[in-house]
């Protein structure tokens, strides 16, 4: 399935995604806190050989079609803000996520992020609808699924790789 062009990025008005890549290692790496990743599945990497396994996965799953692994930046100065992505493409309801780095949050790059994201799936996938999994006391997160139109279709609880109980509700996004 050729859905992603190389060199292709995706603009906003204040950023540019674009397929992850090993320079973005030592910012992954630094960025992706034990805070960042309160509730979130994956636990954050304590060594960069884990980033390093991370990205090599990240880039064969891009390339085979499977996923979608981005990163944000901002177009201003190029400055890493986090990372996105879609993922079980080829399924009938693939998975959206999103995650920013500290200094990011609270200025609307999620919600400009996440917002491109789905528009880029709407032109190229299709799709039912797009899952969105989000421990309910995360509470920007929620606010980003809602923003496109989320509605809870169930919850469940799930502990993520750090330990720690995850309370998710999962929103279903429809084109």
């Amino acid at each position: 399935m050729e859905w992603w062009s190389s060199g292709e990025q995706l603009e906003t008005a204040r950023l540019w995604l674009e397929p992850v890549l090993p320079d973005d290692r030592l910012a992954v790496f630094q960025e992706f806190t034990a805070a960042i990743a309160t509730f979130m599945y994956p636990k954050p990497p304590q060594e960069i050989r884990e980033t390093d396994e991370f990205l090599s996965h990240a880039l064969r799953q891009n390339a085979s079609g499977t996923d979608l692994h981005l990163t944000i930046r901002r177009r201003e100065t190029a400055e890493f803000l986090g990372l996105c992505g879609i993922t079980q493409i080829q399924t009938p309801t693939p998975e959206l996520g999103i995650w920013l780095k500290e200094a990011a949050h609270g200025q609307g790059y999620g919600k400009e992020a996440i917002a491109r994201l789905k528009a880029w799936a709407d032109e190229h996938l299709d799709y039912e609808c797009l899952r969105y999994p989000v421990d309910r006391r995360n509470l920007a997160s929620r606010k980003l699924a809602e923003h496109l139109g989320g509605r809870i279709v169930g919850e469940y609880t799930q502990m993520n790789l750090s330990g720690r109980m995850l309370e998710v509700l999962e929103y279903r996004i429809y084109p």
